[in-house]
């Protein structure tokens, strides 16, 4: 099963409040999605950390539901 575009911008904004985000579906399918992610939340953090951070935010989605994702995570 596939997950809208919505549905993780969803997840991350209730993870990410203060954050900016840009979400993009590169391949129309629902299952292969890019991630921008600019929050004050990742200060001090490697990206690793920054990372598992957002894997926390989506909830388990990531793997099931989301097939591919291609993160970009910075401090803002």
């Amino acid at each position: 099963m596939a997950i809208k575009q919505e549905e993780i911008e969803q997840l991350l904004r209730e993870g990410f409040p203060e954050a900016n985000i840009e979400i993009k579906d590169l391949a129309g399918d629902d299952n292969h999605f890019s991630a921008i992610i600019k929050s004050s939340q990742f200060k001090g953090k490697n990206r690793i950390q920054q990372h598992q951070m957002v894997y926390k935010a989506l909830k388990g989605k990531m793997g099931n539901e989301l097939h591919a994702l291609e993160l970009i995570t910075e401090e803002k």
